[in-house]
């Protein structure tokens, strides 16, 4: 498993669910470090894990919130460039737009106690090279071509602002002909598998996900 999280034990956590060795990527972040350099480094991870003879279809590719996006964002990469795929993806409170145009941005600031507009213009203009569109699919793959992704698994609590992100990919994404597994968790909040030490549900959530990339395999 290919995972893109600043914190590692989600991806080991989940892969040892799968039953399967796990790769957790640190990409550069900005703004220290704005785009391109998380996608260039989302390629060269991929790139590295085949050249190490894995097979494409073998490997599960994940991450949550921004690693969510970046996730989409390297599959959209792989489709556009004509190469082999992941075997599956798994998507845990995607970021997928960067307008923030989804209605939840607003209709649960008031129960998110983590990610607000305000928080995620402060990222997103950060990330951005100036003048460069938000919708490019690069950093907003909500508005990519998602036809051809492989079967994608989407988690996401239903007290976060980003809600509206993983239910419009999921609609898009099954408009598509994709295979898309759409959990919404009640009461959770942004990336809640990250606690899993702590919190059950968050455990359960990562224990769904190896189930999830077992079945691909």
């Amino acid at each position: 498993m290919l995972g893109f999280d600043p914190e590692p034990s989600a991806v080991t956590e989940a892969g040892r669910y799968a039953g399967a060795r796990t790769l957790s990527v640190g990409y550069r972040l900005a703004p220290e470090h704005p785009f391109p350099a998380a996608y260039d480094d989302a390629l060269t991870a991929w790139r590295w894990l085949r050249g190490q003879g894995v097979a494409a279809a073998d490997i599960a590719v994940g991450g949550d919130s921004a690693g969510g996006g970046l996730t989409l964002a390297l599959a959209g990469e792989l489709i556009r460039a004509g190469d082999e795929l992941p075997g599956c993806l798994w998507l845990v409170s995607p970021w997928t737009d960067l307008t923030m145009s989804g209605a939840t941005v607003a209709t649960k600031a008031a129960v998110d106690p983590l990610i607000q507009k305000d928080y995620l213009e402060d990222l997103a203009a950060a990330y951005l090279p100036p003048g460069m569109d938000r919708k490019d699919p690069r950093v907003s793959p909500l508005y990519g071509d998602l036809k051809g992704l492989p079967p994608t698994l989407v988690q996401v609590g239903s007290a976060e602002t980003l809600l509206d992100d993983a239910v419009r990919l999921a609609g898009a994404t099954g408009g598509a002909d994709v295979s898309i597994t759409l959990e919404v968790w009640p009461h959770m909040i942004h990336s809640w598998p990250v606690w899993n030490a702590r919190l059950e549900p968050g455990r359960r959530a990562l224990m769904q996900a190896g189930e999830f990339m077992r079945r691909q395999w």
